[in-house]
């Protein structure tokens, strides 16, 4: 089963630059989305054609969104971050997680698209980020005693270690590469979540997913790994392959992140 992520710069934009194709020739069966900044009627006329689709837009018109890809039908379809905590929920946190089973050959399989907030270091949007990072740590613990196999993924906005940003010496003080935002992909992984791309690879610096759109980061590869596929053991242990798909050139992305794709022998 060929599993993606991606975030897509906005849905509409991607569709036009290339994302369509990519779909086409991807080999895909289930494709995890974030930022469609697009209504729902949108993103499921734009989307459903061959697929099951999922999502939820942001209450903030034109920000955030997150949708579920399949091949085959979807089901238990929670959407929206209400199951992140109790009460009411801020509008910068919608339109950020939405979780679905899909049926493997070997049995279900529970999936999550999130978007994390991208914050800015010692302003509210951190704030914002951190609440998010807490309620997230919680449901994480949740599917890992509710599902055997489960894969949480998108873009998370955290680049993990040195080998995870290129420029890391001139970050180290910038939201996305805070010790205190890293922090969190400790405790996960110590709780036994699996960053299935780093298992794979190895320890090494990238393979990136994204790229500022300023500047030759792109041509010169200075990217940030911040798009994950963080999975239960029992499913990362039947991870074969984990291949970030880069356009060939700067004129051919159709995002500023590349698709992360794993393949899981289930």
């Amino acid at each position: 089963m060929r599993i993606a992520t991606v975030n897509v710069n906005g849905v509409r934009a991607a569709l036009r630059k290339g994302m369509t194709e990519w779909l086409d020739v991807s080999g895909t069966d289930v494709v995890a989305l974030q930022e469609l900044r697009a209504p729902d009627d949108v993103v499921h006329a734009a989307l459903s054609d061959g697929w099951h689709v999922v999502h939820q837009a942001c209450e903030n018109k034109g920000r955030a969104g997150v949708a579920i890809m399949s091949r085959t039908p979807l089901s238990a379809a929670v959407v929206g971050a209400e199951v992140l905590g109790d009460g009411a929920i801020p509008a910068t946190h919608t339109g950020r997680w939405v979780e679905a089973t899909v049926e493997s050959p070997s049995g279900p399989v529970r999936v999550v698209s999130v978007y994390v907030h991208s914050g800015e270091a010692g302003t509210p949007k951190m704030d914002d980020k951190y609440a998010f990072l807490d309620m997230m740590s919680a449901r994480l613990a949740q599917l890992r005693a509710e599902h055997p196999r489960v894969v949480v993924m998108g873009d998370i906005n955290i680049a993990h270690t040195n080998n995870d940003i290129k420029n890391w010496k001139g970050n180290l003080k910038a939201a996305g590469f805070l010790p205190e935002e890293r922090a969190y992909l400790d405790r996960w992984v110590e709780a036994g979540w699996v960053d299935v791309h780093r298992s794979v690879v190895g320890e090494q610096p990238g393979p990136y997913t994204w790229w500022s759109q300023r500047g030759q980061a792109f041509d010169n590869d200075a990217g940030w790994r911040i798009d994950y596929h963080l999975a239960s053991p029992a499913l990362a242990a039947s991870a074969v392959a984990a291949t970030v798909h880069r356009a060939a050139a700067w004129d051919q992305r159709w995002s500023d992140h590349a698709p992360l794709v794993v393949d899981y022998a289930l």
